[in-house]
């Protein structure tokens, strides 16, 4: 019996008897044409939305938690092997993996992705940020966008505007460094939101950014008027929030993993650049079906990053077949650089009130590209009932559940 083979009774034995929560496991036999998986239901991790690591604090709209793929990191790979996300969103597999001393590889094709997630892999000590939050000259605008005095005071607007300039040169004039990168990823992340930890006005919390017709009917409704922001201040304070759990030994991990990690802007359903049977394991969440609207959550970001949002071309795959043809071609490039008898665990679904069940649609497309399915795994928290078409109840339907079909390269 192989390693691999070992691994999975293992992991089966451990679904079963998982009761780390007071809870036991559910196991529903669930069919599929020519075939019969398990679904183990239970709380697999907590769903303390504090429990896990400080350097995930980024946000980024329909992320899952950081403990989903420690789960089957954990379970599936050694240190040194390499973890692969296709749809990478802030990095939280990635992050999550170099934290853990295995080596990241990652894929989206927003650029936003790489410059939320490469910086947390090229951690800098906080005294260089200080010094060069001193040195970069905020009185320096060239343009301001007036527009976007619906979300900030105009001091912090001009501010703001001088701090993009300036990234947008460095990184043309091929002198970004990590600092740099490090600075900007963290006021990408302070654009907008909903307190005094941001640069602006009360907005929506931070994972989207509203219109600036809806910005300014906000303020209409609240009678509010952008306040001056210290910029500097919020950015030293929320990298102090970052750094807060980091040790030394994990800075080690991700000194290591992020001289060796693959970042690629790109379909990934065609990466090159990812060698043959190279990838231990996978661990993902697709886009679902036309449920989040990724380029107008990230339209600000996208300005301030110098990227064209429109230009991004991002799914959005609203029928039940073109996505699975979508997943399909996911798929089959999965299983070229996966490692013979590697994992993947794709995060699914419950969509239009649970009409759709993705794992129904991610299975056949995975066993054409070759691989075979070894279980749905369901994450069941308090705040969350599980589906009744699995047998067990459901107060509300959506995408709140998590969902992993785990799969294994023939």
């Amino acid at each position: 019996m192989s390693r691999s083979e070992n691994s999975l009774s293992d992991f089966h034995r451990e679904m079963i008897q998982f009761n780390e929560f007071a809870t036991s496991t559910k196991v529903i036999e669930k069919a599929f044409p020519g075939q019969t998986i398990p679904m183990y239901v239970n709380e697999f991790w907590t769903a303390k939305q504090r429990a896990a690591h400080s350097l995930h604090e980024i946000s980024y709209r329909a992320c899952f938690k950081p403990q989903l793929p420690r789960f089957f990191i954990e379970r599936f790979t050694k240190p040194g092997e390499k973890v692969y996300d296709p749809f990478m969103g802030r990095g939280t597999t990635l992050i999550e993996s170099a934290l853990l001393g295995r080596k990241p590889v990652g894929c989206d094709v927003n650029p936003l992705a790489a410059l939320l997630c490469m910086p947390r892999l090229n951690v800098p000590d906080a005294i260089s940020v200080r010094q060069r939050l001193e040195e970069i000259p905020m009185d320096m605008a060239t343009e301001i966008r007036e527009d976007l005095l619906a979300f900030y005071h105009p001091q912090t607007l001009s501010e703001l505007c001088a701090l993009r300039s300036y990234f947008l040169e460095r990184q043309a004039s091929g002198t970004l460094d990590n600092v740099d990168a490090w600075i900007r990823m963290t006021a990408t992340n302070r654009l907008t939101g909903h307190s005094a930890g941001f640069f602006s006005v009360y907005s929506l919390p931070p994972n989207q950014s509203v219109s600036i017709a809806s910005q300014l009917r906000i303020n209409q409704n609240r009678q509010q008027v952008p306040p001056q922001r210290d910029i500097s201040a919020i950015i030293l304070k929320k990298t102090s929030a970052l750094f807060k759990d980091l040790t030394t030994q994990q800075r080690k991990h991700l000194q290591s993993a992020g001289s060796a990690a693959q970042c690629i802007t790109s379909n990934c359903a065609e990466t090159p650049d990812i060698a043959d049977d190279s990838i231990a394991l996978v661990v993902t969440s697709p886009p679902f079906l036309d449920i989040v609207q990724y380029d107008q959550d990230n339209w600000l970001r996208c300005w301030f990053n110098g990227i064209d949002a429109n230009a991004v071309p991002i799914w959005q795959l609203r029928s039940a077949e073109k996505w699975q043809a979508a997943m399909s071609g996911v798929f089959q490039e999965l299983h070229r650089i996966v490692v013979p008898q590697g994992i993947v665990a794709f995060e699914v679904g419950e969509v239009r009130k649970g009409r759709i069940l993705l794992e129904d649609l991610v299975i056949p497309a995975a066993n054409q590209a070759g691989f075979i399915p070894i279980a749905v795994l369901i994450n069941d928290q308090e705040f969350t009932k599980t589906s009744q078409c699995w047998g067990v109840d459901n107060a509300s339907k959506g995408t709140n559940t998590n969902r992993i079909v785990i799969l294994q390269k023939c």
